[in-house]
């Protein structure tokens, strides 16, 4: 996938590391999530079109609310998003909103790794 559909908010210069291991263990569910958001973008988000009324698009959306708040609080968010996506909704720039202590790193991917320890 490429990183260019990505809003850039939801791709960094993260690597993974394999000394990092261990920490990135907590994130498997996490990135299984966003693999499979990826997929989805890759394939049937194309048969749409551009026809979302927001920005970021209600897929970028996804990957940012699981980057940011992990797979289960990502996925509330981003039913609720897909709820106010209605015929009669106006539409505009919806931002995902920001977890206060994110403290990971994103790949150039969008892919969530622990932080480097510089």
């Amino acid at each position: 996938m490429s990183a260019t559909t990505l809003p850039v908010s939801s791709t960094g210069e993260g690597r993974f590391e394999a000394s990092a291991l261990a920490p990135a263990l907590p994130l498997l569910p996490r990135n299984a999530v966003l693999a499979l958001l990826h997929g989805y973008r890759a394939t049937v988000s194309h048969l749409y079109g551009d026809v979302c009324k927001y920005y970021p698009s209600c897929s970028a959306y996804a990957v940012g609310a699981v980057q940011q708040h992990g797979a289960v609080k990502g996925a509330v968010l981003a039913a609720a998003r897909l709820a106010r996506c209605h015929p009669w909704a106006e539409g505009g720039i919806d931002d995902v909103p920001r977890h206060r202590d994110f403290r990971h790193e994103l790949t150039p991917h969008g892919f969530v790794v622990p932080p480097r320890k510089d």
